[in-house]
């Protein structure tokens, strides 16, 4: 493992996670708290080259930990020591507030530090010893990243988002005249035009079902895709949560659907990916895709493609680049990641950030989101009671993604929008007028307090 050191106030901090985080398997399991604030300690030493002043702060950085080793489970998704704990391994700005994880989301320190110093690397010395370690890097975080998502390494191919990993399942079917598919009307444009603007070119049929607003059952969720099968459908692709509504539609229940008729069950993951605690084999879906830029807080340019096993050799490569014998031969989803010079920086980082998301536990991010959202849909009720929320309130059928309609006269909250960033510091996205739900995406992640889910609803309420 690389160790990363800054000398700060006279002492050595040690960015990097100590190898006993990476044996964190991917059961729901909460990782010793004792040894991740150690490790939290640490990580948050920066290079002082990469970062603004404000980020060395010492005050912010020395302090001493709570020994937090003995949490309950049911109590670490609100534990603020904790995650107070947690939000100083990000390089945000004072008196900043990101609620915008569903577009892009910063990466911690260690994250941050992996990719500046193989980037100097590779500057120093491009030479192809140099930078042959690099193979085996990107084998350990494919390894990371099927430790993390309940899979087989060799069913991952690390890509460069999840545009592309969509792109690569889209041009990699097999599909003709006749064949169907069906998309979920609120699935995000890469897994919904993307298959359309294939469909001109090779003449299948695309069938776009919707699902109510808000939705209360699982089966208000289901019964719209069961009803749109027939036995020319061929593949059945969805968002996993949606980036325009925030409804997170049952995965596992429409995957068994798909695979009992012999459709591909095709998982857009962009919402879900880092935010949920995902089991691909327990879902039981043939492909999966995901941006590390987003709720994983990785490196930007680096995503994921997962392809079930007995798929990989069905499905052909959108690009064929040097070393393709190697990859084919394998007979793994590498063969998907076959792009010649890459960022060999990024897709190293992927498993530090990988260990990152272990040393928390992935059950705990998922639970500490799921609360973050759910203390800010009261919060929002209680100051604007006329708030329409598009995003439903019960457990299961939402996550990270809040969308409020906050019920006054108009739908143009342009200069709202505007004064919440520049007046109050709050980065979220805007559905303007003539969207399908007009209004503010608010999105929290770990980096996020319990306490500025109060303040998001107070700035929101003063400015609309």
């Amino acid at each position: 493992m690389v160790e990363l050191c800054e000398r700060v106030d006279g002492r050595h901090l040690i960015l990097s996670l100590t190898s006993d985080t990476m044996s964190q398997k991917n059961t729901g399991s909460t990782p010793s708290r004792r040894h991740f604030l150690k490790s939290a300690a640490a990580g948050a030493a920066v290079a002082a080259v990469a970062t603004p002043a404000w980020a060395h702060s010492s005050e912010q950085k020395g302090i001493a930990l709570t020994d937090l080793a003995n949490i309950s489970r049911n109590r670490i998704a609100t534990d603020e020591d904790f995650w107070h704990l947690v939000k100083q391994q990000f390089p945000l700005a004072p008196n900043f507030t990101l609620m915008n994880a569903a577009n892009l989301c910063p990466s911690p320190y260690a994250v941050q530090e992996t990719v500046f110093q193989y980037t100097r690397d590779i500057d120093q010395d491009a030479s192809f010893q140099n930078r042959a370690k690099f193979s085996q890097l990107g084998v350990k975080s494919r390894e990371a990243l099927g430790r993390l998502l309940g899979a087989s390494s060799d069913e991952i191919a690390i890509t460069r988002n999840t545009s592309e990993s969509n792109n690569t399942v889209i041009n990699g079917l097999d599909l003709r005249e006749g064949d169907e598919v069906i998309l979920w009307d609120q699935n995000h444009p890469t897994n919904n035009v993307a298959w359309e603007v294939r469909a001109e070119r090779w003449g299948y049929k695309v069938i776009h079902v919707s699902t109510p607003p808000a939705p209360e059952t699982a089966d208000e969720l289901v019964a719209p895709f069961e009803q749109a099968i027939t036995n020319r459908t061929r593949v059945l692709a969805f968002t996993h949560v949606s980036n325009i509504s925030g409804v997170q539609l049952p995965a596992k229940r429409l995957c068994s659907i798909a695979r009992e008729r012999g459709i591909h069950a095709h998982v857009d993951g962009a919402q879900s990916f880092g935010a949920i605690n995902i089991d691909l084999h327990a879902m039981g879906c043939d492909s999966y895709t995901g941006s590390a830029h987003k709720w994983f807080c990785g490196p930007k340019e680096a995503g994921v493609l997962y392809i079930r096993a007995d798929l990989v050799d069905e499905l052909w490569p959108s690009i064929v680049a040097p070393g393709w014998e190697g990859a084919l031969a394998s007979g793994t989803a590498s063969k998907f990641d076959n792009y010649g010079q890459r960022d060999d920086a990024a897709v190293a980082a992927v498993g530090k950030t990988v260990e990152f998301h272990e040393a928390i536990g992935p059950a705990a991010v998922e639970a500490r989101i799921r609360a973050l959202a759910t203390a800010l849909k009261k919060e929002l009720r209680t100051r604007l009671p006329g708030a329409r929320f598009h995003t439903s309130d019960v457990p299961g059928r939402s996550c990270g993604v809040v969308i409020v309609n906050p019920g006054s006269d108009t739908d143009d909250y342009s200069d709202a929008y505007e004064r919440l960033y520049t007046k109050h510091g709050i980065s979220c996205n805007l559905f303007r007028t003539g969207a399908a739900f007009p209004g503010f995406r608010l999105c929290p992640h770990v980096y996020n307090t319990m306490e500025e889910m109060g303040q998001v609803a107070d700035a929101l309420a003063a400015e609309v």
